[in-house]
């Protein structure tokens, strides 16, 4: 009898706890969710799962918590399900000071419910017009987070995309952007900024690398 109640606790010890499976059915959901929208928006969604939590805190490791104090905003571009969002947080950026600019409507509704105290605005990244201005205000920016596939638009379009977020951001200040490529997708000398790179995660689906674009 000793044996098999060992055997018993033993089993019961390795079972994942059920915050481990909601987790994990969580995350099996989202990318469903994320191949649904790739396969009808392959150019918008461009990939065909959530970045990993370690791509996540690899770009978030970045952002200068400094100015978050100060009440700078962190604006994340296409956070599809909300997986950089949730290493934001995690890293110690207030919800509410997070702005999170996201093309896909079923995503929106996604991101409202996980995080409801994030200003959620629903358009097109590469022309956030004047909601943007509207949330940040005289606070400016601390950071702009990037998940968006850049490689889908045109270089000139890239190029601008960066060069309007640096000139939002104060000198030195980042745009985290990372990437599948081993091209950059936007040489920097093309908008007079800086180019910092990380190694590949290789954890991630696929491979990434972190690019910090500077002015």
């Amino acid at each position: 009898m000793g044996q098999v109640e060992s055997h018993l606790k033993r089993i019961h010890l390795q079972r994942p706890p059920r915050l481990k499976s909601e987790e994990m059915r969580r995350k099996m959901l989202d990318e469903a969710r994320f191949f649904r929208g790739w396969l009808q928006k392959p150019l918008q969604i461009g990939a065909v799962s959530p970045s990993s939590r370690t791509l996540g805190r690899r770009m978030s490791s970045f952002v200068p918590m400094e100015k978050v104090a100060e009440g700078g905003y962190v604006l994340e571009l296409g956070p599809g399900t909300g997986v950089v969002t949730a290493c934001l947080i995690e890293r110690g950026i207030p919800e509410d000071q997070l702005v999170l600019i996201e093309y896909s409507r079923e995503f929106c509704v996604l991101l409202r419910a996980r995080f409801p105290k994030a200003h959620i605005i629903e358009g097109d990244a590469y022309n956030p017009g004047k909601a943007l201005d509207e949330v940040v205000k005289g606070k400016g920016l601390a950071a702009v987070v990037s998940s968006l596939p850049l490689f889908t638009r045109p270089e000139r379009q890239r190029e601008t995309l960066v060069d309007m977020a640096l000139t939002r951001l104060e000198s030195g200040l980042p745009f985290i952007q990372f990437s599948y490529a081993f091209t950059q997708p936007v040489k920097p000398e093309r908008i007079g900024a800086s180019l910092f790179t990380r190694s590949w995660i290789k954890r991630n689906l696929p491979p990434a690398r972190v690019l910090v674009y500077r002015r």
